[in-house]
């Protein structure tokens, strides 16, 4: 319908008249075209939902902000801008606080990675680090590697970006070699060029799985040999569980892996501070795009970062979350042992989440408005595929919920799981999405 000038009162201005468009959106045509490719992130649109109280949300993953000492980062937040205001609170670097890069390059160190302050790009989240190195990287069109299944928010960016996202298949173990290489080697020889490799290589956002220390080299090998960039997204690195972090990526191939990090899961989201860590040419180029985004990172976000690590045991507060997370998640997998044992999963040695493959014939995306209904929330298997494939599978948060109420998150879900099972029983499954996704093997019930 073309758009026609209409007053819809006195106080409401004239809209331009323009050839097309629509009521609702005179300006539709006027947009890029990768605006239409753009798509609202299946969590996003969850959270006012599983914000409700009355909902039990193994949705989103939020850290468990309350395990903080709340108080005490309230007084430095004060003293900061009373003692230091004048610089909080004004214009900062483009490429951020030499200082706290400096701090940066010594969280790092944990990882095994040797870098130098100057080599370090503070970004506003790692989620300003995917863009920012997607949009120097990428041409309309051209190939991104990624895992099958990949974290949202970075297919989000290269939908944004309009890359041509190629999957590759994970175990228990993570990225598989054998079919990275399968997948290059096919794109080479489909005159195809790959930009890069995005991974998640510890405690995997959505699978929650850890590439193993086997693997790494063989992946940097791999990459190195078919002149492959690897992006490496590492928010959950210092996370884990039962062992000492593993060796980054980046630390076995400084020239040939960029490496994201982020404060978002070790101390506070709010905040908005990650880095981005790249050799110096690379450095130089997002430090440009970074500085014609946000001009410069937020100085007060900054000092707070550098403040928590100067004055707080930080290291001291992570081995607290460590373990706050591991009692969240031992009550994710007791839960559902007992209450959906029909399905099979992971157990995940750090970071946040479970995935989850269901029972044959069930439609986890179809499935989701009646378990929001029965008062409990999940992220559907398909958002975590660029094709939309996944449908067999979910993601469960256990980061934020309580234990108690992870168990009762988890019993809701039960009923849900029963009621589509007995329907699949007595109507036989529906034509469901093909399953790409990762398969683990069933778990010990014993």
């Amino acid at each position: 319908m073309a758009w026609q000038t209409v007053r819809m009162n006195e106080s409401t201005p004239n809209v331009p008249p323009v050839t097309e468009g629509t009521r609702l959106d005179p300006w539709l045509n006027s947009y890029a075209a990768r605006a239409h490719r753009m798509r609202a992130s299946e969590i996003r649109a969850l959270f006012a939902v599983a914000s409700r109280p009355e909902v039990v949300s193994l949705a989103g993953g939020m850290p468990y902000i309350g395990g903080l000492p709340l108080g005490d980062i309230g007084e430095m937040m004060r003293r900061i801008v009373v003692e230091r205001g004048e610089v909080a609170l004004q214009y900062g670097s483009g490429q951020g606080d030499e200082y706290l890069r400096e701090q940066i390059t010594q969280v790092m160190a944990l990882e095994s990675i040797v870098a130098h302050p100057d080599d370090v790009v503070v970004t506003t989240g790692s989620q300003q680090g995917l863009d920012i190195v997607t949009n120097i990287f990428i041409d309309p069109g051209d190939v991104i590697v990624a895992e099958a299944p990949s974290y949202v928010g970075a297919l989000g960016v290269f939908r944004a970006r309009e890359a041509d996202v190629v999957h590759v298949p994970m175990d228990a173990d993570g990225l598989i070699p054998s079919a990275l290489e399968e997948t290059l080697v096919s794109l080479k020889a489909a005159g195809r060029r790959v930009k890069f490799l995005y991974t998640v290589p510890n405690y995997h956002n959505p699978a929650g799985v850890t590439l193993s220390a086997e693997r790494r080299p063989q992946i940097v090998e791999i990459c190195h040999r078919h002149g492959v960039l690897i992006l490496e997204d590492n928010p959950y690195g210092l996370l884990g569980f039962d062992r000492e972090p593993l060796p980054a990526l980046r630390s076995l191939s400084p020239e040939g892996v960029i490496y994201l990090g982020s404060f978002s899961k070790t101390f506070a989201p709010g905040y908005r501070v990650g880095w981005a860590v790249a050799p110096h040419a690379v450095r130089e180029k997002l430090i440009l795009a970074s500085e014609a985004a946000i001009l410069s990172p937020s100085n007060m976000s900054q000092m707070a970062i550098s403040a928590y690590l100067d004055h707080f045991d930080w290291q001291g507060q992570i081995k607290a979350f460590r373990e706050q997370y591991r009692e969240r998640r031992d009550a994710m997998i007791g839960a559902l042992q007992e209450y959906i044992p029909s399905a099979t999963w992971n157990v995940p040695d750090g970071g946040f989440y479970v995935w989850v493959k269901l029972p044959e014939g069930l439609d986890s995306k179809s499935m989701l408005p009646r378990a929001v209904t029965a008062r409990v929330a999940y992220v559907a298997g398909t958002a975590f595929f660029m094709d939309g494939s996944g449908a067999g599978h979910m993601r469960l948060s256990y980061c934020y919920p309580t234990p108690d109420r992870i168990r009762e998150g988890v019993k809701r879900l039960a009923t849900v799981v029963d009621a589509e099972l007995e329907t699949v029983r007595i109507f036989g499954a529906a034509a469901s999405a093909s399953q790409t996704a990762v398969d683990f093997p069933a778990p010990d019930l014993a």
